[in-house]
């Protein structure tokens, strides 16, 4: 067993009992960020309360239908599915191409419903796990992670603190106010180790519920729609209210989006391997990636966006020490239940824009340090510093390029530009086939 593993407080087999797990389960979920991407994309597409309030409901869904399934009957290890950063630049490219309210959803999600029926496809053929052995070993995948926290960065900083509504020095106030608590509960939970469960696992929702208060405070929180909003509700805003429809550019634009969830997904299962030091068997590939794609494929019905085995998850592991597969599926439990309590995503979606982005700058801080992390443990190669540095490069060159340079190219290509994570992911990719093997070096 490995120093990693030592350190857990349950590991993925262990036995507790229920009201244990189910305790273990929700302390996970309040500490986890599933509403961040639903969020951010909502704000992006300018939704109305109420569809920013059925994303949110139809992310909870899907994360914990996607999480039983992963964890009890597909993967079969501790995974929590949520919404994957990945796909955010390119779903508000195609929604605007497409007619932003009249039409732009209902091809974002027949484009999603198309990826996750090829992703079930090479799960069932056993493809899946010949492309990873090939195209995504540790060293990409590793990349790739570090790449999705680098490239929202700005997204965290620039949309949602200094480009927000409001006055730019209360935007800040309420950022910095609400990563202050957040450092604060985690060096409580580090210096008093009896309080440990209580502040580091819950650390998250009590950044966002100090930076509420403040909020409030301000006058910059809207209770009127969490006052108004029924406290249970069935998902109304799904596939079945925006409809679909079958773009080629949009397939074209999600197969490779989905490509790049597969990497993504794969360097997590890398590194939720290495913290729970559970090797991960071919079959287990294979199956993972059915489940994922299911998964995926019930959050486009939902009107949701993909799903993937969760970046922060092997983080959050770290912290909490929580790895217990029984854990992970009463997470899962958790999330449905939150999925169809309208209250609580009326609430998250009243949550002011700089709170959100306190809290994500930290969590892209957290993706990209977990990304390292699993490059960290490797013996690598003169090339792989080429397979990791470059991808960073075109990342940051893709951020600051101007937007008369982007409009310049054709429409598929700027969906790509838009995520930064697609074009940096390949780059990794082909280096890696490309590049010759050399003697190893130290990176430390």
């Amino acid at each position: 067993m490995n120093e990693q593993s030592q350190k857990l407080m349950v590991g993925p087999d262990e036995p507790i009992s229920n009201q244990e797990a189910g305790f273990l389960g929700l302390q996970h979920v309040l500490a986890m960020d599933v509403y961040v991407p639903p969020v951010i994309i909502a704000g992006l597409l300018a939704m109305g309360l109420d569809a920013k309030a059925g994303l949110i409901q139809a992310t909870f869904l899907a994360a914990g239908i996607g999480t039983i399934l992963q964890t009890k009957f597909f993967m079969k290890m501790p995974v929590s599915q949520g919404p994957s950063f990945v796909p955010i630049g390119a779903i508000a490219g195609i929604y605007f191409a497409s007619g932003a309210k009249d039409g732009g959803m209902a091809t974002v999600i027949g484009a999603s419903i198309v990826g996750s029926i090829l992703l079930i496809l090479l799960g069932v053929t056993g493809l899946f796990q010949k492309i990873i052995n090939s195209l995504v070993p540790q060293v990409v995948g590793g990349t790739i992670i570090t790449i999705v926290g680098l490239s929202l960065m700005p997204s965290a900083l620039g949309d949602n603190i200094f480009k927000a509504q409001g006055n730019i020095n209360e935007n800040l106030l309420l950022a910095v106010v609400t990563v202050a608590i957040l450092i604060l509960c985690v060096s409580l939970g580090i210096y008093f180790p009896k309080l440990q469960k209580l502040f580091k696992v819950s650390s998250i929702i009590i950044a966002l519920l100090g930076g509420t208060v403040l909020a409030t405070m301000l006058g910059k929180f809207d209770w009127q729609s969490v006052n108004e909003a029924s406290w249970f509700s069935l998902p109304s805003f799904t596939a079945f209210h925006y409809g679909m429809h079958f773009s080629m550019t949009a397939i074209m634009t999600f197969v490779i989006i989905y490509a790049v969830l597969m990497t993504e997904t794969t360097g997590t299962w890398f590194a939720m391997s290495a913290v729970t030091d559970s090797p991960i068997s071919k079959k287990q590939w294979n199956h993972g990636i059915i489940g994922e794609g299911i998964s995926c494929l019930i959050a486009a019905l939902l009107g949701g966006s993909p799903v993937t085995g969760y970046a922060t998850n092997a983080g959050i592991i770290s912290i909490t020490g929580v790895a217990s597969k029984k854990v992970f599926v009463s997470a899962g439990i958790w999330f449905i239940i939150f999925g169809f309590f309208n209250k609580l995503a009326a609430f998250l979606s009243a949550i002011p824009a700089p709170v959100i982005g306190g809290i994500f700058a930290i969590i892209c801080s957290t993706i990209m340090l977990n990304g390292l992390n699993v490059i960290r443990t490797l013996h690598t190669q003169e090339r792989d510093m080429y397979i990791i540095g470059i991808p960073i490069i075109l990342c940051i060159a893709i951020i600051i390029m101007p937007q008369s340079l982007v409009k310049a190219t054709p429409q598929m290509i700027q969906y790509l530009l838009e995520s930064p994570i697609s074009i940096c992911a390949l780059a990794a990719i082909i280096l890696n086939l490309i590049l010759p093997r050399d003697r190893q070096i130290a990176f430390n």
